[in-house]
């Protein structure tokens, strides 16, 4: 299969992950007044569509970070279909019925529906990993971040005041008692 090409709107998700305030002003600007007014008339209040305005762009935030979103679409409709999906996800956890999807709203259906799916995953993953994490020691939570955080061991066992033997030491023990966590836990298998 062809290698998609990214659409000239990965600016936004560029601009998300470099805490960009010009790009985060233009995509409030340009983008959620529409999401505002779907959700609005979709049994919803202006609280609520910030509510998901705000959840949403923490998962593109987190996903363009992690620098695992490339847009092949435009990302009005690549941010309308993640609003209005975490709109009706709310509207059926409180209510029993079910929501009818009316999907008229991009031309590029599979794409989107790709985007969104992938996003969603990365989603449900991120809060496997950040519950797991949670249930680590506060020394291991330490010299993780700040592995992920610094570009060497020897940088965070100069930072932590340890030896690199000790901190190469603990990193490899924390991580694997993270991925054995993430592994047993009865969410990592529909995560798959």
């Amino acid at each position: 299969m062809a290698q998609a090409i990214t659409h000239p709107d990965q600016m936004y998700i560029e601009g998300l992950a470099q805490n960009n305030s010009a790009i985060i002003q233009s995509i409030y600007k340009k983008f959620v007044p529409k999401v505002i007014h779907y959700i609005k008339n979709n049994s919803g209040d202006e609280d609520q569509a910030q509510d998901v305005v705000q959840e949403v762009l923490i998962v593109l935030f987190d996903q363009a970070k992690a620098k695992k979103l490339h847009l092949t679409c435009p990302f009005d409709a690549y941010f309308f279909l993640l609003c209005k999906r975490k709109w009706l996800n709310e509207l059926k956890k409180t209510s029993n019925k079910g929501v009818t999807l009316d999907d008229n709203f991009t031309s590029n259906r599979e794409a989107t529906d790709e985007l969104a799916a992938e996003t969603e995953l990365f989603e449900s993953q991120q809060q496997l990993f950040d519950a797991m994490f949670q249930k680590l020691g506060e020394k291991c939570q330490e010299v993780l971040k700040l592995s992920f955080a610094l570009k060497s061991m020897e940088e965070v066992a100069q930072k932590l005041n340890v030896t690199y033997g000790y901190v190469r030491k603990k990193k490899s023990l924390c991580t694997g008692q993270l991925t054995q966590w993430i592994q047993e836990s009865s969410h990592f298998t529909t995560l798959k």
